[in-house]
């Protein structure tokens, strides 16, 4: 019997601000309308049931789900799905902090994370086991952001997402994120040329793509840079101290429930 999909797939509202904040990028207006119109027209069933499928698969993959069983799914079961399934992220499963990122590699503040914030979290954290990073896709910014985020997934595919997530947070300009310039990327990481070529040409990830930026849209996330800290949102660019305030927070509460 298929699980039960709950009301907070039913209900929220993708075009919600509330996303907004220090540092982050947000949906521009025309976007925000043009979707809101999309799901007018038929697609909030296809909303729902594209993000309904990516969480059967994280929930089984993360053993969430039983065979057979009933259930909704909610917000925190939204959550898990994103910290515990497929792709890609850094530190120990058995970290008792998980720190999951909605990010778009055309984004400023997010560049900045990625070569400011980030170094520093894994160096203090990640590296000592506190701290497990999970990456998600967010993208905003139309085709580029898409392709970007396309590409880098085919990295991943090939065991090489953070060198090219790096290299592509340095690229900047119009042509940074053509086609061309992205496989160009790829080969320069020893990549295999032709099966990142057909990976990107062929649009082997999209979907997974969509479907973490919806993701990311179900939980009222319209901006980037945007982080879940062990569930809970965190928005903007915020500086270091603030995130390693949060985190001993957290150990400390964690070190006291044992």
């Amino acid at each position: 019997m298929p699980l039960a999909v709950l009301s907070f797939l039913d209900h929220f509202d993708p075009v919600t601000p509330g996303g907004g904040g220090l540092g982050s990028h947000r949906l521009g207006r025309e976007r925000r309308v043009r979707d809101a119109g999309m799901l007018g027209h038929g697609s909030r069933g296809f909303l729902r049931g594209l993000l309904w499928g990516v969480l059967v698969l994280a929930l089984e993959v993360s053993g969430a789900a039983s065979a057979g069983a009933e259930r909704e799914v909610s917000r925190a079961d939204l959550v898990r799905a994103l910290e515990r399934g497929p792709g890609p992220q850094k530190g120990s499963e058995r970290a008792p902090v998980t720190l999951v990122e909605f990010s778009d590699f055309l984004c400023f503040y997010c560049g900045k994370f990625a070569k400011e914030t980030l170094p520093a979290i894994d160096e203090m954290f990640i590296r000592s086991g506190k701290v497990r990073f999970v990456y998600r896709h967010m993208a905003l910014f139309g085709e580029a952001s898409l392709r970007a985020a396309e590409a880098s997934t085919c990295a991943f595919d090939q065991g090489k997402f953070w060198e090219y997530h790096d290299l592509l947070f340095g690229k900047r300009g119009p042509l940074a994120f053509a086609s061309a310039r992205l496989k160009e990327y790829a080969a320069s990481l020893g990549l295999n040329a032709r099966g990142f070529a057909a990976c990107l040409d062929g649009g082997k990830f999209a979907e997974i793509v969509e479907t973490e930026t919806l993701m990311g849209r179900a939980l009222h996330i319209t901006g980037t840079p945007a982080f879940l800290l062990n569930g809970e949102p965190l928005i903007g660019a915020q500086p270091f101290d603030l995130f390693r305030a949060r985190i001993d927070e957290i150990l400390k509460a964690d070190r006291r429930r044992r």
